[in-house]
């Protein structure tokens, strides 16, 4: 068999084939690693709505909402209610995109009447040692029990004049966890409110 010569084209067409080859490679691992990563996920969502609403053996109602005019993607309003209907809060699936590490997602666990009861880091990529600490009780403990009013008096870091403790050398993740709950109560308010609506129409 002759060797082909090492001209533009036959170099050309040689990458190409390559780059066939790997894509059709990169394809096959991703459909087949594509179900345990979705389940992977999906488990890592319900874990974190078990963590901001303890206790809750009822059903949810999932509503996807644009919170602010500004944003392209939805947050997710996952509604609760008791086993005899009557509403228990909601877990609301929120995120930021000014993390310092890129957009991160959270779960923020809420009452009937806006107290927040939890919340749970679902995915994050911030500084290990530093920004990271947004997972630890100490920080996001000081959510718990605080009720948002985000069309009055949003949460905020108090550097910014806020009543959340920023993390140490972490501010820009401290401030973007802020945003990502306050967006939470912004999607949930909405959400209520047009129950109200359609319940008085």
């Amino acid at each position: 068999m002759s060797k082909r010569p090492s001209t533009l084209g036959n170099m050309l067409l040689a990458l190409a084939v390559i780059a066939v080859i790997a894509s059709g490679a990169l394809a096959a691992v991703y459909v087949l690693t594509k179900g345990s990563i979705d389940q992977v996920n999906e488990e890592k969502t319900q874990t974190a709505m078990t963590n901001v609403l303890p206790n809750f053996d009822g059903t949810t109602e999932k509503v996807e909402i644009q919170a602010r005019e500004s944003d392209k993607t939805p947050v997710i309003v996952n509604l609760a209610y008791n086993k005899d209907g009557s509403p228990f809060g909601a877990a609301v699936e929120t995120y930021t995109d000014k993390a310092f590490g890129g957009t991160f997602t959270i779960m923020v666990g809420f009452d009937t009447t806006g107290v927040i009861i939890g919340t749970a880091v679902i995915k994050a990529a911030e500084t290990p040692g530093l920004g990271d600490k947004i997972k630890t009780e100490k920080f996001s403990g000081q959510f718990v029990e605080k009720k948002l009013r985000p069309w009055d008096a949003p949460l905020a870091v108090t550097k910014d004049q806020g009543q959340v403790d920023a993390i140490t050398a972490a501010t820009i993740s401290s401030r973007a966890y802020c945003d990502a709950v306050n967006r939470a109560a912004e999607a949930y308010k909405k959400v209520l409110d047009q129950k109200k609506k359609g319940a008085t129409k």
